[in-house]
């Protein structure tokens, strides 16, 4: 089977799910996962599709939120992350959020039983050889060192790379309600939920100032002298990051206080707020919503105790730091993810620079799809680009090329990771008018923007699936 199969190196959300679209659509299947071979400095268990951040899918919002109508198109591919995203989901306001271990054990599962997939348990050191025929590398982020260097070496691309950093997680009993409260911002209640999905721990102004100042002076993780240079991801910026930034950063950031009545002092509005959201299907784990840090771990649990509520916090686990790696994918692949100078090679996921659990298990269901039909010898159909899977794509493989005012050649521009957003679509034919057909003006237009390019891409996406038109969210 091993000569006519499809290779997938990496068992993360990427590497799953292009494993399953490839299974489903009749290739066999053998995934590479180097744990727990080789373990990596952020995973913890041998599970594949391990979420080793947040267990947030963000917004389900698929009428008005780029990534919700990610989720959506994704579903309708069969996509087996969101099939056991659904169903493991916890409560958290309007984002889709998941027990994180009961999660990667049925993705874990369910690739251990479908008939056309084997999982080997091996680190993949170099490139694969040419025989083994249409691959995908969906390595993810921490690909291992020998594998990164084979990579650098076929591409002639000094590898890019940024920093992640991972937020702190408390039991739930450890939090004192006497202080802390159940609420969504503005009581919104998301798939699952009740509008009371977060834990609140509100901080008056001293409290907050002292807490700022706290963050700014904790002691920190220490780069080695090669790291540098290494940039962060603006959408994972670590909370110290945040606070250094100015005192008010963080207050219009994750610690925002709008949205939120606390009921333990009626008519007081609370100067900053700390948010926790659940972690897993008990609600024993919570995590510290956009408290990512790369505080050393004694420091964490000092300055985060400061917390009005958490000052009996218990740690399940603390936040850390790790290296990403991704390539310079506009210039490296072509519209279907292969690599152009070793075009048996595609890559997948968050290797690919795309940013977030869900594009890159997107891009791994657009490869595997891909990678099925050029095995079957069958024509490899690409989506609209008015699609959130397709204008994803787009980016990766393509939105950073510019002309060269010098040469007049297509060039990349700087290529950063980026995660799903309507800024990445084509521009509506004409403007969203109102009802009467007066011109929409401020938070209206933006909102009748948004849902005119939502329905453009499920009506598109239906036409090329041959279904019935469909004008409505499903």
């Amino acid at each position: 089977m091993a000569e006519s199969a499809i290779h997938v190196i990496g068992g993360g959300l990427a590497g799953c799910e292009a494993a399953w679209q490839a299974a489903e659509a009749g290739s066999h299947v053998v995934v590479h996962e180097m744990r727990p071979v080789r373990g990596t400095d952020a995973h913890r268990t041998e599970a594949l599709a391990e979420l080793v951040c947040s267990n947030s899918f963000r917004s389900d919002d698929a009428d008005g939120n780029a990534v919700g109508l990610l989720h959506q198109e994704m579903r309708r591919l069969g996509s087996l992350i969101m099939r056991e995203g659904d169903r493991h989901q916890v409560p958290a306001g309007s984002a889709l959020a998941v027990d994180r271990d009961g999660f990667s054990a049925a993705v874990t599962a369910a690739l251990d039983r479908h008939p056309r997939v084997t999982v080997v348990r091996e680190e993949v050191p170099g490139l694969p050889p040419a025989d083994w025929g249409p691959t995908i590398v969906a390595t993810g982020p921490l690909t291992s060192p020998a594998l990164a260097e084979a990579i650098r070496a076929a591409t002639g691309e000094g590898a890019l790379a940024f920093f992640d950093a991972i937020a702190p997680i408390v039991y739930r009993d450890s939090v004192d309600m006497g202080t802390a409260w159940f609420q969504s911002r503005y009581d919104k209640a998301g798939p699952g939920g009740t509008g009371a999905d977060y834990l609140n721990c509100p901080l008056d102004r001293e409290r907050y100032e002292a807490f700022v100042a706290a963050l700014v002076a904790g002691e920190k993780t220490s780069f080695k002298e090669w790291e540098a240079s290494t940039p962060y991801f603006d959408g994972c910026l670590p909370v110290e990051v945040m606070a250094e930034r100015g005192p008010e950063t963080l207050r219009y950031g994750p610690m925002k206080p709008v949205g939120l009545t606390n009921p333990h002092r009626p008519g007081e509005k609370p100067y900053a707020v700390v948010q926790l959201r659940q972690d897993n299907a008990l609600g024993t784990l919570f995590n510290l919503v956009g408290f990512q840090t790369k505080l050393k771990h004694a420091e964490q649990v000092r300055v985060f105790r400061t917390i009005p509520g958490l000052e009996r916090a218990d740690f399940a686990r603390l936040g850390g730091l790790h290296r990403n790696t991704y390539i310079n994918s506009p210039k490296l692949l072509d519209g279907t993810l292969r690599l152009k100078a070793v075009p048996h090679l595609r890559f997948a996921g968050q290797i690919t620079g795309c940013e977030g659990y869900v594009e890159s298990a997107a891009i791994g269901l657009m490869a595997g799809r891909f990678a099925a039909a050029e095995r079957a010898g069958a024509p490899i159909r690409t989506l609209p680009r008015t699609t959130a899977l397709d204008a994803l794509i787009g980016h990766i493989t393509g939105g950073h090329i510019a002309e060269d005012a010098a040469t007049d050649e297509a060039r990349p521009r700087s290529f950063q990771p980026m995660n799903v957003n309507f800024g990445l679509f084509p521009p509506l034919e004409r403007t969203p008018k109102s009802p009467h057909g007066k011109r929409l003006r401020g938070p209206d237009k933006a909102l009748a923007k948004k849902r005119a390019v939502t329905d453009r891409a499920r009506h598109d996406l239906s036409a090329w699936l041959g279904e019935p038109l469909r004008e409505a969210a499903e």
